[in-house]
């Protein structure tokens, strides 16, 4: 799991699979979905991104809500939720996208 800081986004999404996590350290629901996420690590990349530190990427995105998870394969977005979400949920996403 990578907590996206001075890297350029589209660095890391390119190639490969990629859940990103748009998320503020403030919100409630975020929180929950951490440990999920952090269960999920290995699984499939997931890169981080605090939208309070990333305004032009929450912008870009069109972030209206968090947390929102975009899935991106080989730099394209594939899927986009919005919301917390199971475990199990993510583990669908992850199927489907194999």
């Amino acid at each position: 799991m990578i907590k996206l800081t001075d890297e350029k986004f589209g660095d890391f999404i390119t190639k490969g699979t990629w859940l990103v996590d748009f998320y503020a350290d403030w919100c409630g629901p975020c929180k929950m979905l951490a440990p999920i996420l952090e269960e999920l690590d290995g699984d499939i990349d997931i890169l981080k991104v605090n939208v309070d530190h990333h305004p032009d990427l929450a912008q870009e995105f069109k972030i209206m809500s968090i947390p929102t998870i975009i899935y991106f394969k080989d730099g394209n977005m594939v899927k986009r939720v919005t919301g917390f979400q199971s475990k199990e949920a993510f583990i669908n996403d992850l199927a489907e996208l194999k």
